[in-house]
């Protein structure tokens, strides 16, 4: 295996995040006192956030301002006379505690942590992340935690990897990879940034996008054999 560097994106590649902001979302109305239609209403919040955080990512808005603007407007277009400052707080807390692991992360980190590095980059808020990974198990064999948040930039901007590539131990393009599950932001990124990159790809979905992965695997457990059947 060519590889030294390994830059994990960490939402839908290791941590099931679907199902955890289901789980979170639904802890969050009961503790407001809401228990009516909850999976409509997530439906809803899920459209809402998905295009918040596309803004987020072209800098037109900013992470304050997403984390509770998703709420207020989920309530406004429901007639929910709600508190999204108290939602988004509630919410934020216990996402950091409902951690949902993608089967094989576990054993996929601990090997490649003993063939180089592992590095985490996440668009998501900087210390609920770094608590999520802590409740994890992953934490032991990652390096270091890369945050949008942190950095100012978010991926698939070059600047983002400018500065997670500065965290790492050491750095050469050529032995460093990006594995994710998002083609707009993981996989584009690094094509950007001239580095090759491994398409977790679940779901079988139809590349029609811009970006080009160097590899694709539908389970972690294959991450492994394609690197290595690659470099042989």
């Amino acid at each position: 295996m060519k590889h030294r560097l390994f830059l994990f994106d960490l939402d839908d590649t290791l941590l099931d995040f679907k199902a955890s902001e289901k789980l979170s979302f639904a802890r969050t109305l009961q503790d407001l006192g809401f228990y009516d239609n909850v999976e409509a209403l997530f439906q809803q919040y899920q459209a809402i956030n998905i295009e918040l955080w596309k803004s987020f990512e072209a800098g037109a808005v900013s992470k304050d301002f997403l984390k509770v603007e998703r709420f207020r407007r989920t309530f406004a277009d429901n007639g929910l006379d709600l508190d999204p400052d108290a939602a988004s707080h509630r919410y934020l807390e216990s996402l950091s505690e409902t951690v949902v692991l993608i089967d094989g992360a576990k054993t996929l980190c601990e090997t490649l942590a003993a063939a180089g590095e592992v590095g985490i980059i996440t668009t998501g808020v900087d210390h609920i992340q770094t608590r999520r990974i802590a409740s994890s198990g992953l934490r032991e064999h990652i390096s270091f935690i890369s945050t949008s948040e942190a950095c100012g930039y978010a991926k698939p901007d070059s600047r983002f990897f400018e500065y997670t590539t500065k965290m790492a131990r050491s750095f050469s393009r050529d032995e460093t990879i990006i594995i994710g599950d998002r083609l707009d932001a993981d996989i584009l990124g690094a094509n950007r940034f001239g580095i090759e990159s491994c398409w977790f790809n679940p779901g079988g979905a139809t590349n029609d996008s811009e970006a080009l992965p160097t590899f694709e695997v539908t389970r972690l457990h294959d991450v492994v054999p394609a690197l290595a059947k690659a470099a042989a």
